[in-house]
Order: structure tokens, then sequence, then C-alpha cells
């Protein structure tokens, strides 16, 4: 016959008795030594947790190990709950003469579990993608806010006169629109307005204007020519201008037209520079030529426009180091690079592409001047027009060297670089609301 065993309760309550009972010695002897636990092993320090087998149907109860002290704290019972832990539901009872017991019929499946409720799905403000206007709009706000405040809020209840004037040339060029540009605006909102009322919208629109006037002569697209095989594009420019990332996006708006591209790590001062450009690689199908880290950048190119050649490659695109502008040893080396490439086409590069990160305000105009000089810069693309408020930048630079804008960007993403327009950019950096 199996020892009859305590019930649930008596085991429950019983065993505080347990836990408070103080351990007396037995008469005449030591006092009782507490049982050894099992050998695991010489080197096995550390002993097993304990373990609380649930009953199931296919476990008799004869075989059933009866819980020890401690583990009486785990098992779940209606209004008490193992400390730390949340409220668990009852496991099922059924009222016999010794008291409640737990229904070993019923198991853990055929308890129904209530459904959570579905989480609400939010749809996004606008399933339609985002245009051009308004990418562009938004990421030249912080310049635009800017300019409207420090421009328009000096005609809110004043007259055109000398000091007003002043002050409005001193505002544009703190903008970076430079002081030809400054001095021009100013001569058109004063033209037969001085000593009269201005609306700030008629100064926004004459504001966008003159700026329309500035950019048009540089807004050109950049042009592949396709007799060239292969079209040699050199990306140049100071460390994070975002060179690399704009090689990328490129490469994909060639692939969209059709055109073969390949790509040369040509920034073998960085590794991750080189593992980046693989990764855009990757992304728009498109073959890396790239050499272990520290490589010669020069001979990497050189080696580029022979494989380019032999796989009939319309487009490439040759990464390089960021460098500062005012280090004459680096800018030495972007003069090697294209001395190389000359070797293996005279007319190469066929275009060389500053990248200007926008952020940068004033300094871009050195950049311009000392990497034209070292690497013939045919063209502009100017970057994080979405991070600053000094985007008038672009105005000050087509003004002073009328080099081609050809691509702006305003974030990070593929469609946030698009071809330069003269009328949408005016209108952006001036706050309009609409294109037309």
């Amino acid at each position: 016959m199996a020892e009859n065993k305590p019930g649930f309760l008596s085991r429950l309550f019983g065993r505080k008795e347990a836990e408070v009972a103080p351990q007396t010695p037995q008469a005449g002897g030591e006092p009782e030594a507490m049982p050894s636990p099992p050998a695991t092993g010489a080197d096995d320090l550390t002993a097993a947790p304990p373990t609380v087998t649930t009953a199931s149907p296919d476990t008799p109860e004869e075989n059933k190990t009866a819980p020890e002290l401690a583990g009486a704290d785990l098992q779940p019972v209606e209004g008490l709950e193992p400390e730390g832990t949340s409220p668990q539901e009852p496991l099922p009872q059924i009222l016999t003469e010794a008291g409640p017991q737990l229904r070993p019929d019923i198991t853990a499946a055929d308890i129904p579990v209530s459904e959570p409720a579905p989480a609400e799905v939010v749809p996004p403000a606008s399933a339609q993608p985002r245009g051009w206007w308004q990418r562009l709009t938004e990421g030249m706000r912080r310049t635009s806010t800017s300019l409207s405040d420090s421009v328009t809020g000096l005609f809110t209840k004043r007259k055109l006169d000398a000091t007003t004037l002043e002050e409005l040339e001193d505002a544009l060029i703190q903008a970076d629109l430079g002081v030809p540009t400054a001095m021009r605006i100013t001569e058109a909102i004063s033209a037969g307005r001085y000593n009269k009322e201005i609306s700030p919208q008629e100064v926004k629109t004459i504001l966008a204007s003159e700026v329309e006037k500035a950019l048009s002569p540089v807004a050109k697209a950049l042009e592949v020519d396709r007799s060239k095989k292969p079209f040699v594009i050199l990306m140049v420019g100071v460390n994070g201008a975002g060179k690399t990332t704009t090689i990328g996006k490129l490469s994909q708006k060639f692939r969209q037209q059709g055109l073969k591209v390949m790509l040369a790590a040509g920034d073998t001062f960085r590794a991750a520079a080189i593992e980046q450009l693989k990764v855009w690689g990757e992304r728009v199908g498109a073959p890396v030529l790239a050499r272990e880290q520290g490589a010669d950048a020069a001979g990497l190119a050189f080696d580029a426009l022979q494989e380019a050649k032999a796989n009939g490659t319309d487009v490439l695109l040759i990464d390089t180091a960021g460098r500062l502008q005012n280090k004459a040893g680096l800018m030495a080396e972007l003069e090697k690079i294209v001395r190389v490439i000359r070797k293996f086409d005279e007319s190469a590069p066929h275009a060389t592409l500053l990248v200007l990160d926008a952020t940068v305000g004033q300094n871009a105009v050195s950049q311009v001047e000392l990497f034209q000089k070292a690497a013939g810069v045919t063209g502009l693309v100017m970057t994080k027009l979405d991070g600053t408020a000094r985007g008038g930048i672009l105005v000050a630079l087509a003004a002073k060297f009328g080099l081609p804008v050809h691509f702006i960007g305003v974030g990070e993403g593929v469609e946030d670089l698009e071809p330069f327009t003269a009328g949408d950019f005016a209108k952006a950096i001036a706050g309009l609301e609409a294109t037309a």
C-alpha cells in the first residue's frame, strides 16, 4: 500500500510550523544531522536548482514527488501568488471530504484562455509618397524660417527707410546669401517703395525672384556623354561631406536610366568607406573595385579604368578620401589621382564633382577655391540642406564661382537627392507655399 500523503492544505499550512520549529537535540545525543545531498561529481560545486513537477494524467499519483517546502511557495493557489510575481489563475479544484483537491483529469489545454484584444493599427498620416517639392520645402524649412524671421520681420508695421534697408542688407548677408546678392535684393525691394509699407508676402516674392535670377545660370543637369566609355566621374570633398553616400545615390539613378555602372572604392584610408561602397554596389547591382585598406588610391583608379573599359561600363564613379582643403600634402595626393587617370584617358575625368556639406556655411567658399585648383572641379553637389539654417550659401557660391550645381540633397533616402532647379530652390528658401 502506498503511504498516505498529507493533503495539499495540510502541506501548505503545516509547512509554516516546519519552517519555524527549532531543531532540538535528541536526548542524550548530538543534534540530528541534515541529510547530505547526493554526489554530483568531484568538480561540480553548484547545486542543481530545485524542479517542480506538475500533475498530468500520464503520471501515476504514487510516482509523483511531493514538493519541497520551498516549492510550496511556487504552487499557484487562488488568492495567493509567489512573491515577486503577478497574480495567476487558480488551478481547477474539486471539493472532497479531505478538502479542495486538484483535478488530475484536467490539463492546461482544457482551460479556456481569453484572447488578448488585437492591437490598434494606426494608419499612416498619408498613404501617398511625398513629392520632391514637399521634401524640398520640409528640408529647407530651417533655412527659410531663419531667413523669413530676420527679413520679413523688419517690415511689420514699418515703412521703408534708410535704417530698414540697412538692416535688411545685414540680415541677408548673415543668411550667407553673399554681399552681391544681398545688395541686389535690397535694391529690388526698395525700388518704388521708399517710405512706404510693404507686406511680408511681397518681400518673400521679391526675395524668391532675385534668388532665382542668381541661381538660374548654374542650374544645369549632369549629362553623361555616352560616347565616352566609361564616362568617368571623380568625387571629391572634405571629410564627412557625404561623398560615398552621394555616389551610391547617383549610381542608382544612372542604373534607372539603363546605364551600366561601376564603382571604385578610392577612399582607401577608411575601411568603413570601402564596406559602405560595397553595400551600395550590392544594392544597386553595380560591381565595386576595391583594394585593402591603405592601398594606393591612384593605382586603384587606374585599375578601375582598365576594368571598366574592358567590361563596357558606361559610367565609372571613383570615390576619394575626404581631405581638408588646407592640407597641402593631401591635396597633392588628389592631384596625383587626376594625373594617373589622364595617363589612361587624356579627357578623363569627364566630371569632377565637389560634394559640399551645407552645414559648413562660409567655409564652403574656401573648399570650392582649393578643390577647383587641385582637381579641376566641374560641378557641385550640395548635401544636408535639411540639417542647417545656412542653405543660402549656395546662392553665394553661384554668384562667386558660377560652377554648375547638379544635385542637392535634403535627406538620407535615394529620393532625397534630386537634380537642382533654381525656381523650386528659390521658392523654398523664401518660404513660399507653392511652386506656382
